[in-house]
């Protein structure tokens, strides 16, 4: 390509990514401020990690033999030839600042940012999405599960989704699992020749995926297969059975599957899953979480057992639609001047002082092109401010829903406006 061309070439977002322009991302603030208005008021702090981590985090922590880590990651090297990964799933980053920073017992925190991974763009699916959610660190305590899971659940009925599907596992531990796992490796392996492609010569690796699988194959395969619930020990059990009672206190439904698991290789005991009916597809995953108890160790810490969840914010949004962007808009003023500009500058920063969102128009337009502005960003009520309005020091405040006005003294207009927009 010649340099000319180059030159020319019109710059797009890269595949598998999206922008987020006004008034979409009016959505995005209040869904994300309803979230962290809700982990606040339940005690958890925020947490800002690096977008990108030392690879060996990820491969330890999630699993080298995870699709996540062996074919979905980012992974590059810096200039020192560290080996480097933009960050795929935030619960294993959470844990590494927790073992590099050592904060008190129990630590709750929440986060939200994007996460990247290398698939095949679709609905709902992209290579850099967002996600927003909570870990808490340092007990075992199974209430602590049901806080988090009525947290999940709550969060997703906040951003409007009123048809939730959340379904409840328990997948073991470390002294119950190994049996399982050989159990359900034998019965895989006596079908083998009926489970997918995919599974068909890997099932050995990661039998526990063929009971999550979405093929017909597989799904038939499984109705037979031996069960995580069969299989667990005395602990594991009193521990999922006093999870349900406390999320039926909390007034929490759920319901019980078996075949669920979780892709990732770190998840213990409790997992969860929510699913909203509205998207309508195979992606129909909104959220979910569950126990981490072995993932501290797994990166070379003591151990620290741990529970969490994340959601997925595009998901979400495509399951709500516009009700968050309409719910998120507040009243607005926009000042128009006819008086050179300066007047606006100050009136606005007037407003704004006073908590009102204020627009305005530049470049010395007309009373006609400013109120047309006005009419684009929906404001409620317009601040008109020429010559003879200067000259007597008041302003005309404008309904733009009716189109009456009155006229306002200056030094009174602030509170004026804050008194009608509460209206």
């Amino acid at each position: 390509m010649s340099d000319r061309n180059s030159e020319a070439r019109v710059f797009r977002a890269p595949k598998g990514t999206r922008d987020v322009l006004p008034p979409e991302s009016a959505a995005w603030e209040e869904l994300t401020a309803r979230f962290g208005a809700r982990m606040r008021r339940a005690g958890f702090g925020l947490v800002i990690t690096p977008i990108f981590e030392d690879r060996a985090l990820f491969a330890r922590g999630v699993g080298e033999q995870t699709d996540v880590v062996s074919k979905e990651m980012y992974e590059l090297e810096d200039k020192a030839g560290r080996r480097l990964a933009l960050r795929p799933e935030m619960t294993a980053a959470v844990m590494r600042a927790y073992l590099e920073h050592r904060p008190p017992l129990v630590w709750k925190v929440w986060y939200w940012g994007p996460q990247f991974r290398y698939e095949a763009p679709q609905a709902n699916r992209l290579r850099q999405f967002h996600q927003m959610g909570a870990e808490a660190l340092g007990s075992s305590d199974p209430e602590l599960d049901a806080e988090l899971i009525q947290l999940a659940y709550e969060s997703c009925r906040d951003a409007g989704l009123d048809s939730l599907d959340l379904r409840l596992n328990s997948l073991g531990d470390s002294k119950c699992r190994p049996a399982y796992r050989a159990a359900l490796v034998e019965y895989l392996g006596r079908r083998a020749l009926e489970l997918c492609p995919e599974h068909k010569g890997r099932f050995a690796e990661r039998p526990m995926r063929v009971l999550d699988c979405k093929t017909e194959a597989c799904r038939k395969v499984a109705e037979e297969a031996p069960l995580p619930p069969d299989s667990l020990c005395e602990d594991c059990r009193v521990h999922f059975e006093a999870v349900q009672g406390a999320l039926d206190d909390l007034g929490v439904p759920y319901r019980l599957d078996p075949k669920l698991v979780r892709g990732l290789d770190y998840y213990t005991k409790t997992a969860f899953e929510l699913t909203a009916p509205e998207l309508g597809s195979a992606q129909d995953a909104v959220g979910g979480g569950g126990r981490y108890d072995g993932l501290a160790e797994a990166l070379g810490g003591p151990p620290v057992p741990a529970v969490g969840f994340s959601l997925g914010v595009e998901r979400l949004l495509a399951a709500v639609g516009w009700k968050l962007a309409g719910q998120s808009q507040e009243k607005s003023v926009f000042v128009a001047d006819l008086t050179g500009g300066r007047q606006a500058s100050r009136i606005a920063a007037e407003l704004r002082k006073a908590g009102v969102v204020a627009h305005r128009s530049y470049d010395d337009r007309s009373l006609k092109s400013q109120l047309r502005s006005a009419d684009r960003v929906a404001a409620s009520l317009a601040v008109i401010i020429g010559p003879s309005e200067l000259q007597r020091g008041v302003a005309t405040l404008r309904h733009l829903a009716d189109g009456t006005q009155e006229e306002i003294a200056l030094d009174q207009l602030s509170e004026r406006v804050l008194e009608v927009l509460r209206n």
